[in-house]
């Protein structure tokens, strides 16, 4: 699909970063950057597993963080906190979603729930705005 709501672009974490403000361009503070591609795209290693995740510091060893034997640890438990306080978006729930029903169906609820009831592209978990209609 053309959307770009793809398994690449769930991170480590369970963030969709189909989704995030840094995907589509901009900056939390509204200033304009340069598009990220994605966290797994980039030559950068995730920073909260090389910052808080000890075990799994070697990025070869997992995919995502829920492979790990200790998920959800207490430090991806204060993330997970942080995300579904802040943003609405539990990252926990993504991983449990994914593990019950499926990469597919996750991708396929992740479009739904995040596409713009005004021209039908993708709004922003952290802005809640669309970025094609009302950049």
């Amino acid at each position: 699909m053309s959307d770009g709501f793809t398994p690449e672009l769930i991170s480590r974490c369970g963030i969709n970063c189909r989704t995030c403000v840094g995907y589509f361009g901009y900056r939390l503070d509204g200033q304009r950057q340069a598009p990220c591609g994605g966290c797994l795209t980039r030559e950068k290693f995730c920073g909260f597993v090389k910052d808080y995740c000890k075990k799994h510091a070697d990025k070869d060893k997992i995919r995502y963080c829920s492979e790990c034997e200790d998920f959800p640890c207490e430090n991806f438990r204060k993330i997970d906190e942080y995300y579904s306080g802040k943003y609405g978006v539990s990252l926990i729930e993504n991983f449990n979603h994914i593990k019950s029903k499926g990469m597919e169906d996750f991708l396929r609820s992740e479009r739904a729930r995040w596409k713009c009831a005004a021209c039908g592209g993708v709004v922003c978990v952290h802005t809640k705005r669309c970025y094609t209609c009302k950049p």
